[in-house]
């Protein structure tokens, strides 16, 4: 039974923090990561990287979320000794390469990044996972026919599509040079706003009370700041299963199907692991048998579920849509 631990994919799998996709990484990311080599997309959304193909681990994860917001990452979790990962891997290789860079590969070993298989919850080897726009989407378990990955690309780049990810990965050549022919400088970075860079710091550190702080302090200054707004709700999710068991959670719901905090927390579970329309579904049905605090609470998680995920996700569209129905 092992505490839920902050990863990569419960910091910027629900919320699109797209304010920090530019943050400068800090050293002594693995050479081969994406963010470590300073690539940025050029304005036809054309990706420089050093190959279309990447090891992932615990450490270095947070590189391909942010090449994620602009080319959809598949995430390959497998294991050296099972045969069917190998196999699966191979056959993954050469139809990302016939992709020409729409997509890029993303090999994880679960065994020694338990933080990533936890995230992608990943049950067996091999499985098959994507990232696009720093969001976690279930691809397939198992090794499945090579016609049959091709369609499930296919449908991955439609979605990806619908998110505003359509940019492509181009393995790096020569450098650009100037008329002078002088390399020509990647343009720097925007700031952080100062209370978002310190909120994002203190989620990095774990201090999770320091980030609730900064954001509400960013959201004082200015009530339109969405990002803060995301931010809050998200850094607050995971203050709320800091330190919790996920065999707790679960066991403590099901033993008390009525038990707000206990079904609020499960939600938050349920969010957190990418089960989004699971975590919508819950709350919503646990709304009518409610009395009027419960349901005031239950609404307002759900607001801040809907600020997570994106408010222009469609899952939320239709889980507002019902959550309007049981107001009036």
């Amino acid at each position: 039974m092992s505490d839920i631990q902050p990863n990569p994919m419960s910091l910027r799998g629900a919320v699109d923090l797209s304010s920090l996709v530019n943050r400068a990484m800090t050293s002594g990311q693995p050479a081969a990561s994406p963010a470590a080599n300073g690539d940025s997309a050029s304005g036809d959304g054309t990706v420089p990287l050093p190959s279309l193909y990447f090891e992932g681990t615990d450490a270095n994860f947070n590189d391909f979320l942010d090449l994620s917001m602009t080319v959809p990452v598949v995430v390959d979790l497998g294991a050296e000794w099972s045969e069917p990962s190998t196999q699966l891997s191979s056959v993954l290789e050469r139809v990302v390469k016939d992709y020409d860079g729409s997509l890029v590969l993303v090999k994880v070993a679960v065994e020694a990044n338990p933080q990533l298989a936890q995230a992608f919850q990943a049950q067996s080897v091999p499985a098959v996972a994507a990232v696009i726009g720093g969001r976690p989407v279930q691809l397939f378990a198992g090794a499945i026919p090579e016609a049959q990955i091709r369609d499930v690309f296919e449908q991955l780049l439609q979605l990806a599509a619908q998110n505003g990810v359509t940019g492509r990965a181009a393995v790096e050549g020569a450098p650009d040079e100037t008329a002078d022919g002088e390399a020509a400088a990647e343009p720097a970075p925007a700031p952080l706003p100062p209370h978002h860079a310190e909120a994002y710091e203190a989620i990095e550190r774990g201090d999770y009370d320091t980030a609730i702080a900064e954001y509400k302090t960013a959201i004082a200054q200015d009530p339109r700041d969405a990002m803060a707004v995301a931010g809050l709700a998200q850094v607050s999710l995971l203050a709320r299963l800091d330190g919790r068991t996920l065999d707790d959670i679960r066991a403590t719901a099901a033993a008390n199907p009525t038990d707000l905090d206990a079904q609020l927390l499960v939600a938050d579970l349920d969010l957190s692991g990418g089960h989004v329309d699971d975590a919508f579904d819950r709350l919503l049905s646990l709304f009518p048998s409610m009395d009027a605090p419960g349901k005031n609470s239950v609404r307002a998680r759900l607001l801040d579920y809907f600020e997570i995920v994106g408010v222009d996700d469609p899952r939320v569209t239709k889980a507002r849509a019902r959550l309007t129905s049981l107001l009036y």
